[in-house]
């Protein structure tokens, strides 16, 4: 796939990174344009971000204003230097933006999961030449985030960008959803030139998070922020307490530091090659280890089924996990992620064993 970089997305656009920002719902004219104002203060905001259509679990939740609003975002370009983008979920939705000027258009995480919903859109999208930014789907679902990627992009869109705003947390955290960076990793792995952008606002729920969200979307090279600022978060009828004020965005971006993403410093690239070759060979080792590991597996799951003796030994499985995590607490090793490992591994085991299982029954 061949993407427009976002620093040519617009005639007036230099910057590599993309700075979006502005509330969760466009409320009120007063709310928007005071809002507004004050982010077209700030440099690094290129963009002003605004709900017009909010979809909602439960109906008498506000709903936005709807069209109403998109003449307010039209002040905005009329009287600061913001480009404007809103979030589309419709043919109709898109046929209206786009009818009042909106510069980008957004899919959000609740129709990212439809193909059907995304399909409609990118009907609406083809011919039109405007940037779209796709946010992942709700759930962990790397394809179904590709998929909406490939239909929009199948209308003709070019100046496409992903969002990551993080998943449903499957256990508790102090996030709002979780957001499993390896997946994000994995589509710039898949695609590359896609930019992505990072939406901290809604990882967190929380603005106490969000710097430290931000940075960490800066440390692995995302290529820009979409953040939540309201002139009165408290105040907010959608997601308060994830919105910033504009002063308080202000901070963040500043306290934010942009990484060298390749040093020419010879000495550095050196060290970081002998590193690097260290690893590549623990990393043999650990595959090597793996392999070994399997065959004696295989060589239990055959013992088990001379002597007809269940796959799952749980009281085995639980003195393991409790001995191994005992051996990685002593090695300095984080316990979430040696749980997680021992999980992989004894599923496994499991899934190896019963294959060897069902051969007999066959």
């Amino acid at each position: 796939m061949d993407f427009i970089p976002l620093e040519r997305w617009f005639d007036d656009q230099s910057d590599q990174y993309m700075i979006i920002s502005g509330p969760c719902s466009a409320e009120t004219r007063g709310q928007v344009l005071e809002t507004a104002k004050q982010l077209d203060k700030i440099t690094q905001v290129q963009v002003f971000r605004a709900g017009v259509w909010k979809p909602r679990t439960r109906p008498g939740s506000f709903e936005g204003v709807g069209v109403k609003a998109l003449e307010w975002l039209k002040e905005v370009k009329e009287k600061t230097r913001l480009k404007v983008a809103v979030e589309v979920a419709t043919a109709m939705h898109v046929e209206q933006a786009l009818k009042h000027g909106v510069d980008i258009l957004w899919i959000g995480a609740r129709t990212t999961v439809n193909p059907f919903s995304v399909q409609a859109i990118a009907d609406a999208l083809r011919g039109v030449d405007v940037p779209v930014l796709v946010k992942n789907p709700l759930n962990p679902d790397l394809y179904l985030w590709v998929g909406a990627l490939e239909r929009v992009y199948g209308a003709g869109v070019r100046r496409l960008a992903a969002v990551h705003r993080g998943f449903f947390p499957f256990e508790k955290t102090h996030l709002r959803n979780v957001p499993k960076w390896e997946i994000a990793i994995e589509l710039k792995s898949k695609f590359h030139g896609l930019p992505i952008i990072c939406d901290p606002s809604h990882m967190a729920g929380d603005s106490a998070y969000i710097e430290s969200l931000a940075q960490k979307s800066l440390d692995l090279d995302l290529d820009g922020l979409m953040i939540e600022a309201h002139i009165d978060p408290q105040n907010a009828l959608s997601d308060a307490s994830q919105q910033v004020t504009p002063a308080q965005l202000k901070v963040i971006l500043e306290n934010l530091r942009h990484r060298v993403v390749d040093v020419k410093d010879r000495d550095y690239r050196n060290i970081l090659e002998e590193i690097r070759g260290q690893i590549d060979s623990i990393d043999r080792t650990i595959l090597e280890t793996l392999a070994q590991r399997d065959r004696l597996v295989r060589r239990i799951g055959k013992e088990k089924m001379k002597r007809n003796i269940s796959v799952l030994q749980l009281e085995r499985w639980e003195q393991m996990r409790s001995d191994r995590l005992i051996i990685a607490g002593k090695l300095g090793l984080d316990e979430k992620f040696v749980k997680n490992l021992l999980e992989l591994l004894h599923k496994e085991s499991i899934s190896l064993q019963t294959q060897i299982m069902n051969k007999r029954s066959v």
